[in-house]
């Protein structure tokens, strides 16, 4: 019987799959670190006050990259080139979801109207990263390898999330209302569609590397695309309604450690 246990259990069972699986990950993870430490750097003055909390994010995710690479370690596996066609943070550029990289290298302050973008396209794909965490928690939270490091990447997601609704409940308050919501739904639906192109992507090289046969791979894939035909009908609203978290000020302290796993 195909499920997401099942299928995520041979992953980490081969060297080969988990080491694609944590390359993959890893170096989305840092460079969601590059991408916030750049932001911070160049927030407007109206909102300075964002910065630390951003640059919490940007450790966070740092933190989290050096975690999949420690479990490559343990296993004494080195990452791997990431196929492009499973590049989630490139193939999202690409669509012109977030900020551009380009803009992100020059030394100039960001607008406000970028701070919103940022924010916004961080409620979205957040919720994918919270949502992808909780299922790893569930199936494999007490894993002796993985399972330590999935929790604490869990954790920090769900702070992620927490900021994201309420910094932009904040800037809704101060009259953004209209632009949030506009942007929140043009990257949720852009992000829906990278999401299954990238997800037919990585279940196609895993499918390879695990040699699935034909008949499992198709129906994995047609899993992923009924998934985005579902949030394409009215499963986008999820990823772009905003609620006051219970998990306030979510992102006020210093970034935790990964001591004693990395």
């Amino acid at each position: 019987m195909l499920s997401a246990r099942t299928i995520f259990q041979e992953i980490l069972d081969n060297d080969d799959s988990f080491q694609l699986f944590c390359s993959i990950a890893a170096s989305g993870e840092s460079q969601g670190g590059w991408e916030n430490a750049r932001i911070a750097a160049l927030v407007p003055e109206s909102l300075r006050y964002l910065a630390p909390k951003i640059t919490r994010h940007g450790a966070d995710e740092d933190k989290h990259g050096r975690l999949f690479e420690a479990l490559l370690k343990k296993r004494q596996l080195e990452p791997v080139p990431v196929p492009p066609d499973t590049d989630y943070t490139m193939r999202l550029e690409q669509r012109g979801i977030g900020l551009a990289h380009d803009k992100l290298r020059r030394d100039e302050p960001l607008t406000e109207e970028d701070i919103l973008v940022y924010l916004s396209h961080s409620r979205v794909t957040e919720q994918r990263a919270a949502d992808q965490m909780d299922m790893l928690v569930k199936y494999f939270g007490d894993h002796p390898e993985a399972g330590r490091p999935i929790r604490m990447i869990c954790h920090d997601e769900e702070n992620h999330l927490s900021y994201c609704h309420e910094e932009l409940l904040r800037l809704a308050r101060a009259g953004h209302g209209r632009t949030i919501q506009r942007v929140l739904r043009e990257c949720a639906m852009a992000e829906s569609r990278v999401y299954r192109d990238v997800s037919l992507a990585v279940m196609a090289h895993m499918g390879r590397i695990l040699k699935w046969p034909k008949v499992k791979s198709a129906v994995l894939a047609a899993g992923i695309r009924a998934m985005y035909a579902y949030e394409r009908l009215g499963g986008w609203r999820r990823t772009v309604s905003l609620t006051m978290p219970e998990r306030r000020d979510a992102l006020g302290g210093a970034a935790t450690s990964a001591a004693g796993v990395v």
